[in-house]
């Protein structure tokens, strides 16, 4: 299914912005970094972590129904025992849901979510989900096309992690969400799902990234040497933001359900991986962190 640029309004409260988008990878501390960015000067984020606006038109990998959940989340807002009209103008989380659905049907409501939010010292604003990570090469070109409609720059942040402990931390955190999920029972299920495998495609997504952004635009960092000072100077410069120390010691979004690594499940994964390893260490040399356990 093709999804063709339709003529989008001119949002001049954006002109000479950074958008900077990171479309993963899942399980990576992206979270930890919305809360970094978001206390940055000079760094807008949205109320909402996760917008879902890119992944919604190249579902061939979703792994759930964002709009439905975005109707769902709208509903609670509105079930709320408070005056919802009065509520709507304090709460920027439920302006921004508002936002979110209205992304459903009208593609202006993206970037006219970011210039309400986006003030005159805003120089770099920020969308960070990691589900764009599976939204392939047709998706990639989308984005860029899509964004070439305003005067912005548009930057990606890919964030790696040694490819047997990001899936397994992926099981896990499905089966904190749902039980009936048990990372132990599924995971011989999950290794054939090409919706699950394609978030452990660093190949796949580096090589679309590689092609479709100028290499300038964008920035790879590692899950073991993010919190590290080299790190996040590296990222604050990408994103035009001056440097601020990070409390590396606050978690964020956090799997909880600890379980270790069945050896069976191990065996399975190093096999399923070994290829994903052998492309990072290729492609990125010593900057692979030695940590990687293949």
């Amino acid at each position: 299914m093709t999804h063709p640029i339709r003529t989008l309004c001119q949002y001049h409260e954006l002109d000479g912005k950074t958008l900077l988008i990171c479309p993963g990878a899942t399980k990576c501390a992206t979270s930890w970094i919305y809360f970094y960015l978001s206390d940055l000067e000079g760094i807008t984020v949205s109320p909402m972590k996760e917008l879902h606006f890119f992944d919604r038109k190249f579902t061939g990998n979703a792994l759930s129904d964002m709009d439905a959940i975005a109707l769902k989340g709208l509903a609670s807002h509105l079930g709320q025992p408070f005056d919802a009209t009065e509520d709507l103008l304090q709460r920027p989380d439920f302006l921004a849901n508002v936002d979110r659905v209205q992304m459903m049907y009208d593609d202006n409501a993206y970037f006219g979510h970011f210039s309400r939010l986006c003030t005159a010292s805003t120089r770099t604003f920020c969308d960070i989900t990691p589900a764009y990570s599976a939204i392939g090469p047709a998706g990639f070109a989308y984005m860029r096309d899509f964004c070439a409609s305003q005067d912005i720059d548009l930057k990606l942040l890919f964030i790696m992690r040694d490819p047997i402990d990001r899936f397994w931390s992926q099981l896990r955190h499905m089966q904190q969400l749902s039980p009936k999920n048990e990372a132990v029972v599924i995971w011989p299920e999950a290794i054939q799902s090409p919706r699950i495998c394609a978030r452990a495609d660093y190949r796949g997504v580096v090589t679309d990234l590689d092609t479709i952004f100028p290499e300038e635009n964008v920035l790879y960092l590692f899950y073991e040497a993010l919190f590290s000072e080299a790190s996040l100077r590296r990222l604050c410069q990408f994103a035009d933001v001056d440097y601020r120390p990070a409390n590396t010691a606050e978690a964020r979004n956090r799997t909880t359900v600890e379980i270790d690594l069945p050896g069976d499940a191990r065996a399975a994964f190093e096999h399923l991986l070994k290829p994903q390893y052998a492309f990072c260490r290729e492609r990125f040399g010593d900057a692979v962190p030695d940590k990687w356990l293949l």
